[in-house]
């Protein structure tokens, strides 16, 4: 499918490794300009241009934690679901009416380093091996299996393409269905 984004441009941040890595890679293979950053900025900059172009794209990657909030990461929680609030906010001002969208991208569990790192220390700290701490988090996946970052950034690519003008304020969550909810 063209996502009818060949030639914009797009700004990912924290895009050096893992699911920002992945949604620049889906970016560029469709023929859309992409920046990529590690640290810093102030993005929201990018918006009142986009808005006089009509036409931009924000996609902000948080956590499925956003929906199910996890016990262990309280201010984590708080900071994620104050950010989807302004987002939805921003979302339904008046750039919505200048072709600006603004959604959350939420990912469950992926197989990034991060996630990979984390199973190195909890392999060590209980004696088990990675592979086995891999596989108790897909069991733990209705679709058993951890989702790639190729997938990530081809839902990333297709939010951002001319085809999803009219999703705007929403939050896409990417689990495997791991959400327990219907809402």
């Amino acid at each position: 499918m063209d996502l009818g984004i060949a030639g914009k441009w797009a700004l990912v941040c924290a895009a050096s490794k893992g699911l920002g890595k992945g949604c620049a890679k889906a970016l560029a293979q469709e023929g859309v300009n992409v920046v990529v950053t590690a640290r810093g900025g102030d993005a929201l900059e990018a918006i009142d241009k986009m808005a006089g172009r009509g036409f931009g794209r924000v996609v902000n990657i948080t956590s499925g934690a956003v929906k199910a909030p996890i016990d262990v990461l309280g201010l984590s929680n708080g900071a994620r679901s104050g950010l989807t609030g302004f987002v939805a906010g921003l979302a339904r001002s008046r750039i919505a009416a200048q072709g600006v969208t603004i959604n959350g991208l939420l990912p469950g569990v992926f197989d990034t380093d991060r996630i990979r790192s984390m199973a190195v220390t909890t392999a060590q700290k209980e004696g088990r091996t990675v592979e086995a701490i891999l596989d108790v988090r897909r069991r733990g996946v209705p679709s058993q299996r951890l989702g790639t970052a190729d997938e990530f950034g081809a839902i990333c690519a297709f939010l951002c393409s001319v085809h999803a003008g009219y999703i705007n304020g929403q939050n896409i969550l990417a689990d495997g269905g791991m959400y327990p909810g219907t809402f």
